[in-house]
């Protein structure tokens, strides 16, 4: 992956391949450019957690695959329906850098666990954007959920 490659490309392009993120087994890396949220228990070495949507998991995979709809610069990479998980890449406006945001549903006691992971490909530090998009994507998918 080259950052040229990275910087340059619309959309998807330039990115490496998607593969499916195992939340289990996932390591942050060490700088402060991703955010994760997971459910509360969950073995994610998370930044944060929430409790248990009160909905069942398919109606919250309905809703997180959704996610992305309309969000400025923001373009779908890959859906595993069977792991209920998607992945989207925004790019920022003024450096066109790539940022990854992956959303997982998980079925839990009494409703659906939620997994929100958004990291930047480009750079050290983002300035809390990463966090920011999560508590704003996690915001949506509260609204969505609400409407029904």
């Amino acid at each position: 992956m080259s950052l040229i490659g990275l910087i340059t490309g619309r959309g998807p392009a330039g990115l490496p391949p998607a593969t499916p993120v195992d939340f289990g087994a996932l390591r942050l890396p060490g700088t402060p450019n991703a955010h994760l949220l997971a459910p509360a228990g969950s073995a994610a070495p998370a930044h944060e957690t929430m409790p248990p949507l009160p909905v069942p998991p398919e109606q919250a995979w309905d809703a997180a695959r959704r996610l992305g709809e309309g969000v400025a610069r923001c373009w779908p990479i890959a859906a595993w329906p069977e792991l209920r998980q998607a992945q989207w890449v925004v790019r920022t406006a003024l450096m066109n850098y790539p940022d990854i945001v992956v959303a997982q549903v998980t079925e839990l006691p009494g409703g659906a666990g939620l997994y929100l992971y958004s990291r930047s490909l480009v750079g050290y530090s983002d300035m809390g954007v990463n966090r920011g998009r999560v508590a704003e994507w996690r915001g949506r998918l509260e609204a969505m959920l609400r409407r029904g």
